[in-house]
């Protein structure tokens, strides 16, 4: 068993294991917590009520950026491709691209496509699925409306999705942004992944919610308090 840093078990001290947190609370208590030398993120963890083998999918827009500015690969040919680039997206092409990222090339944070590109890039389903960047018609990153897709991404638009247990994880923001600014992006995430809810589930939706900086432990929130957007 790995062993735990001195900050890690001072955080863990910090934590009522047994508690349900107002997420004013948890953010309160995840700010006084030990700091590491870079900043780290604030991470939810949603476990849903779903039926067997369902995934859900979805986008959230956060009104606070964070982090690095996302690197946007879109593939499009002729009038598309240079709307592409009049749009600010990083890297533009078609099939020299995909060739590009057959060979192992992901020096991006999304892809974007034309609906006319999907055959050839269908080529990079298992290249890209693993890595969660498979372009698809339900998050909008297959469009002709490229110049709205791509500010959109640059604007904080970031896809999540539920893994094979029913648990979305998903990072909302950095320890070092104010505690409304968490809160906003917690809620807006909140209030997205309630759309994806599938229409043959039965009963609450949500079963628990938890938050965490990078390198500290959980704290379960009542997500009750998120009511307001269903």
């Amino acid at each position: 068993m790995a062993k735990k840093s001195k900050k890690y078990k001072a955080s863990v001290e910090k934590v009522d294991r047994e508690k349900i947190y107002s997420l004013e609370e948890a953010l309160k208590l995840v700010k006084e917590m030990p700091k590491l030398k870079y900043d780290e993120s604030l991470d939810i963890q949603v476990r849903l009520h779903m039926g067997k083998g369902q995934r859900i999918r979805g986008v959230v827009t956060f009104p606070h950026i964070f982090g690095k500015p996302k690197k946007v690969l879109v593939l499009a040919k002729g009038e598309k491709a240079e709307e592409a680039k009049k749009a600010g997206a990083d890297y533009v092409g078609d099939s020299d691209l995909i060739e590009k990222v057959q060979k192992g090339w992901f020096d991006f944070d999304a892809v974007v496509a034309t609906p006319d590109m999907m055959k050839e890039v269908s080529k990079l389903g298992p290249t890209l699925g693993r890595k969660g960047l498979m372009p698809n018609p339900k998050t909008g990153t297959v469009t002709f409306e490229l110049k709205q897709a791509v500010g959109e991404i640059k604007k904080g638009k970031t896809e999540f999705k539920s893994d094979k247990t029913g648990i979305v994880a998903l990072s909302t923001g950095k320890v070092s942004m104010e505690e409304k600014m968490l809160s906003e992006n917690i809620s807006e995430f909140y209030s997205s992944l309630l759309k994806t809810k599938p229409h043959d589930v039965k009963g609450e939706y949500i079963r628990s919610v938890s938050i965490s900086k990078t390198m500290g432990p959980g704290l379960k929130i009542n997500y009750r308090e998120f009511q307001e957007f269903q």
